[in-house]
């Protein structure tokens, strides 16, 4: 049992050194950017995803509008997967591959900024939530697996985490999400 820990701990640790690279380095800075440059606008960001993706939206939103290390003012975002009434409503008038767009049409403006998870790049209501944001104006960034599915060709930023296996993906979008809201933290929130 041992070896299979240290064997899911170093493939997490390998997973996360691949994210040393200039290619990571520079799309973690590129969405911290992005983000930046929309809240320096008075837009908001929304977040969206499934399953374990679904529960990174809302973790991603909370330390938006609560806080990450800094106690400072509220950043507006919103976590699609948060209103089950909402997505169940959708899902039975519209079909399930409604459940986020018929929300981003609800409350996506131009400018605003869509985070879409999903590590396969390939979930359908991520898609379809994806299409209904870049009608709007939107800019959509994508955070998937190695692979990227569907979504590496619609996003306008890709973060790929360095493994096709979900856990691991998962974990590295985790970290990236953390380094994000600490840039932006210090960008946004100077003493």
């Amino acid at each position: 049992m041992q070896e299979t820990i240290k064997s899911l701990i170093n493939e997490s640790v390998e997973a996360k050194k691949a994210l040393l690279s200039d290619q990571y380095l520079k799309t973690i800075e590129k969405i911290s950017n992005t983000i930046i440059e929309a809240y320096g606008n008075g837009k908001k960001t929304l977040i969206a995803g499934n399953g374990g993706s679904a529960s990174d939206a809302l973790h991603f939103a909370a330390e938006l509008v609560v806080r990450f290390e800094k106690n400072r003012a509220a950043l507006p975002s919103i976590a699609l997967s948060e209103n089950i009434s909402t997505i169940t409503a959708a899902g039975n008038d519209f079909g399930y591959e409604q459940s986020f767009s018929r929300q981003v049409e609800a409350f996506a403006q131009k400018g605003d900024v869509f985070v879409a998870i999903s590590t396969s790049g390939n979930s359908p209501n991520v898609l379809k939530a994806i299409e209904a944001a870049k009608k709007i104006g939107v800019t959509v960034i994508g955070f998937t697996n190695s692979d990227g599915g569907k979504m590496k060709d619609i996003c306008d930023i890709i973060f790929r985490a360095p493994s096709k296996t979900t856990a691991r993906a998962q974990e590295c979008h985790i970290l990236a999400i953390h380094i994000i809201c600490k840039i932006l933290e210090a960008q946004l929130f100077k003493d």
